[in-house]
């Protein structure tokens, strides 16, 4: 459905300034917005932890024209256990290549052109060394699945995605020539979430919400978080369905029209991480107190 874009993708991270600097220093992308909440989202934007958080946009260029990433920081969880359902997110960039060597941060071949590195907690990322595109650099997030078959279908039918490729373990779908794709790839076997398990947002026209909550209620699928509101202090209140694939990857859809108001890029972005991390006393704590270390099994 043209009406529908990709936005972002969710991770969890256990240390900010490390994730920082990958995505500035070796990724090349700015800080768009960073905001801090005192008490758990009320559609687990942040997990299962209802405690502070903190909530940081980067990418390449804003959400209007830009699929980012989310990092949700909780304050008292340092780490949390990968699972299979994350395959990477696939950028054309040489510029990262080059700041991946000139940083020495490991960088290792996949294929002709093609490198990986992981960010902090191990979250993969592929690079093709090749200059920028006139858009997005970001081409495409690769999830796993433990059926192909059975994923294609809910994205096409349920979700309304168009395929685009497909081969016998992998299928690329999307709602736009030049939008980022999703990938699912055959995992040849169970989905294991992990601690770290993210989630895929897509914005479409908030009238369409309740159209994907009754779609996804009469296909009898999962239903994370029924169409809910959710505020930002002194910004944009969106409303939100949350869903879950066959193999339990979280899906958000947002009403489009509050969203783009809620992601224009802040200026501060940058000054407001840094004060969040400058503030943030959890290392101080656990030295003090290591056997209490947040830990998310």
């Amino acid at each position: 459905m043209s009406s529908r874009r990709a936005l972002h993708f969710v991770f969890k991270v256990g240390d900010r300034t490390k994730t920082a600097e990958f995505y500035r220093d070796v990724l090349g992308m700015q800080f768009l917005r960073h905001e801090e909440f005192e008490e758990g989202c009320k559609a687990t934007c942040n997990g299962p932890y209802d405690g502070k958080w903190s909530k940081s946009m980067v990418g390449y260029g804003a959400e209007d024209s830009h699929f980012v990433t989310e990092l949700t920081y909780n304050y008292g969880i340092k780490e949390y256990r990968l699972g299979n359902d994350f395959q990477g997110i696939t950028i054309q960039s040489n510029k990262a290549v080059q700041n991946a060597r000139s940083k020495n941060w490991p960088l290792l071949p996949v294929s002709d052109g093609v490198y990986s590195v992981e960010a902090p907690g191990g979250y993969k990322f592929f690079l093709l060394d090749q200059p920028p595109p006139a858009g997005d650099p970001v081409k495409k997030v690769t999830v796993g699945v433990s059926n192909l078959a059975k994923s294609t279908d809910y994205w096409t039918k349920l979700c309304g995605m168009t395929l685009y490729e497909q081969t016998t373990n992998t299928a690329l779908l999307g709602f736009g020539d030049s939008q980022c794709k999703l990938e699912l790839k055959d995992a040849g076997g169970a989905i294991d979430r992990g601690t770290a398990y993210g989630r895929i947002a897509f914005a479409c026209p908030r009238d369409q919400l309740p159209g994907i909550e009754s779609s996804m209620k009469s296909a009898d699928q999962t239903i994370v978080t029924p169409l809910i509101s959710l505020d930002t202090p002194g910004k944009a209140t969106v409303e939100v369905v949350i869903l879950a694939d066959p193999d339990g990857l979280e899906i958000c859809f947002v009403g489009d029209e509050a969203f783009r108001e809620l992601s224009q890029v802040d200026p501060k972005a940058d000054q407001l991480l840094d004060e969040g991390i400058k503030a943030d006393k959890s290392d101080e704590y656990f030295a003090k107190h290591p056997e209490r270390k947040g830990v998310a099994k």
